[in-house]
């Protein structure tokens, strides 16, 4: 889900200039507050397999009423089951095998009692009769609104909702594997839902049915309708397996808008079909449906949205994929939806304009940096707007997946995340974030257990510290220190791309920062002037500095580098005044343990190689004339 506050006048100008839709604001109007925590209740003695839906809605009337018959499978013996439903609304009867039977509805649970046991592993179903004024609570639930003097009823309910308008099992444990909803309405509007269009019969003289089916498994959270005076239309695209319909639901008066400006998505389920993996919902739809809420919601193959807008399109777009195909097991790790959506909605636009690229991943640094803590995993999944965080778990997450494809490399990072989409265990099901980081080190080949404990987990952000300086002509030696933003990590190891130029030339390198005060030497091919730290915005750092420096110009100058090591290190002699040296390594007993005689240049680099070396304390000890140097090596 992605919310826009903007001006909706400027639409227009917005898609004409290709600007990134992230220049403004992204906030939720009707989460601005504390929630209550309304996860589930609901019983781990059996598991929905199918909702088979009927709801009375007519979008003048803040009402609703219908039944909802609830197929399941039992997990162990049992007489009873609980179904998450708010109190607001009224229980009128439950059926099961053609008889009422007893229940008790309070403090949003609805406990159902059969009267028989019904055996583990046994497959059964109950109806439940029930009316009432639904409570709108956390995004909306449910929701009477209206559109040029027209009346609208919409539900929204991620991430608690669902159980202020039906009884179901509201939490992230399980997907029912297919849904049916059939939404009896005034005839003079039309009823949008997940899924497939069935039919639209006449009810009686003034009530139409509409008949959605959807055959993919499905989070509660995710089951949506609307209803008002929809004007329809459909396009088509040609995807990688099956030509898939596009289907639009919205407000006659805005028709033309959204026949103008909806077909940029056909081009974005091309390029994430192509991108990440075949769209997941092949077998039905992907659809629109316009809605009075100040942003967008990705229903399963029914996307909410209130105007169209290219990026927040292709936010919802990729919810299919990452929030529906596999869906985040906990709001904890709500980046896994949210994250990887504007992840891939970003570089869709800079796909689509790259001149914009440097100045929207500037932005979005910019905002993770504005203030010095927070973590992308969740702490209080109570705090609906700490659950939807635009700054953490939108832009933040995002950087995350921009930092995990420069760390992996294009191949291995597509190659985990297409593993990861199509895990037998994980498609269609929920996912963690340790679920990620397995089929990404599988791809790859790396740990990235450092990676998520740091980026992850923990909090804050790295200010790089640069000294760096030409010696030998086309080489560059480099200094890194790294201040950290909060306590909680005291150096984020990651590789700092760098940028060396002069008025002529330059290249990037990279250099896998590992510790303060640690010693690069690489060779750039030029002379450069300048240096420019991350300069592509792949990192999330903020208040960067470079200082070119002069070489030594001490006495007895002698760097050594890196220090500690593990195989090799650098040794640079500074104001030599001899051609050849001699050159003794000593353990700490004294003893020698490497020697050499060699010809130096004045400021060059020799390497000593220590790798078949015992780990400890040595001393290095250069001799050229009567000019002897000596500095410790720690391995």
């Amino acid at each position: 889900m992605r919310l826009l506050l903007v001006l909706l006048m400027l639409v227009n100008e917005i898609f004409a200039q290709g600007i990134e839709c992230k220049d403004f604001t992204f906030e939720r109007n009707y989460a601005l507050k504390k929630m209550t925590a309304k996860r589930t209740q609901a019983s781990s003695n059996f598991k929905v397999h199918y909702y088979d839906c009927t709801f009375y809605i007519d979008p003048a009337v803040y009402n609703i009423a219908g039944n909802v018959n609830v197929h399941f499978k039992a997990t162990s013996n049992l007489t009873e089951i609980s179904l998450d439903l708010n109190n607001t609304l009224f229980v009128d009867s439950i059926i099961y095998n053609g008889l009422q039977i007893n229940f008790a509805h309070d403090e949003d649970v609805l406990n159902i009692f059969f009267p028989a046991t019904i055996n583990s592993g046994s497959y059964d179903s109950v109806k439940i009769y029930y009316h009432g004024i639904p409570e709108n609570s956390g995004n909306g639930s449910f929701v009477k609104s209206s559109h040029a003097g027209k009346p609208i009823i919409w539900t929204l309910s991620e991430p608690y909702g669902a159980m202020d308008w039906w009884p179901c099992k509201n939490g992230l444990e399980e997907k029912a594997d297919s849904l049916d909803v059939r939404i009896i309405h005034p005839s003079a509007y039309k009823a949008a839902s997940n899924g497939l269009l069935q039919s639209e019969l006449q009810y009686d003289a003034s009530t139409t049915i509409t008949h959605w089916k959807h055959r993919y498994p499905i989070a509660t959270y995710l089951v949506c309708l609307a209803v008002t005076n929809y004007s329809v239309f459909t396009n088509t695209v040609q995807l990688q397996t099956a030509q898939l319909p596009m289907v639009t639901y919205c407000y006659p008066e805005q028709l033309n808008t959204w026949v103008n400006y909806s077909p940029p998505v056909l081009e974005q389920l091309k390029y994430f079909d192509s991108l990440i993996s075949p769209y997941p919902f092949i077998k039905e739809k992907y659809g629109h449906v316009q809605f009075g809420w100040g942003g967008g919601m990705e229903h399963q193959t029914s996307t909410f949205i209130i105007t169209p807008n290219e990026s927040l399109m292709a936010h919802e777009l990729a919810h299919q994929w990452f929030g529906n195909l596999v869906t985040n097991y906990s709001w904890k790790d709500a980046w896994l939806n949210e994250g990887f959506a504007t992840y891939f909605a970003n570089i869709f636009m800079e796909k689509k304009y790259p001149q914009n690229i440097l100045r929207n991943r500037r932005m979005e640094v910019e905002d993770i940096t504005s203030e010095p803590g927070g973590s992308v995993f969740v702490d209080d999944t109570t705090d609906i707007n700490r659950i939807f965080s635009s700054r953490l778990t939108y832009n933040k997450g995002s950087h995350l997946v921009y930092m995990l494809r420069f760390l992996l490399g294009d191949e291995a990072f597509f190659a985990g995340l297409r593993s990861y989409l199509s895990d037998p265990a994980l498609a269609y099901n929920f996912v963690s974030t340790q679920n990620l980081k397995t089929h990404l080190e599988a791809a790859s080949g790396k740990d990235l257990t450092t990676f998520f404990d740091q980026w992850y987990k923990k909090e804050g952000y790295p200010s790089y510290k640069l000294k760096w300086t030409q010696i030998s002509g086309n080489t560059v030696k480099i200094i890194v220190d790294q201040q950290t933003s909060h306590p909680s990590v005291t150096f984020f190891k990651m590789p700092l791309p760098l940028k060396f130029k002069n008025s002529n030339s330059e290249k990037t390198i990279i250099v896998d920062c590992e510790y303060n005060a640690q010693q690069f030497i690489k060779d750039i091919g030029f002379v450069a002037d300048t240096v420019l730290i991350d300069p592509d915005y792949v990192l999330i750092s903020k208040n960067n500095e470079s200082e070119k420096i002069e070489i030594s110009r001490e006495l007895n100058g002698m760097d050594i580098f890196p220090n500690p090591a593990s195989d090799v290190v650098n040794v640079q002699l500074y104001n030599l005044e001899c051609p050849q040296i001699k050159w003794e390594l000593y353990n700490d007993i004294g003893q020698i343990v490497k020697k050499s005689t060699m010809n130096v240049f004045v400021n060059e680099i020799f390497q000593i190689n220590i790798s078949n070396l015992s780990k400890g304390v040595y001393f290095l000890k250069v001799i050229c004339g009567t000019d002897v140097r000596i500095k410790k090596i720690i391995k």
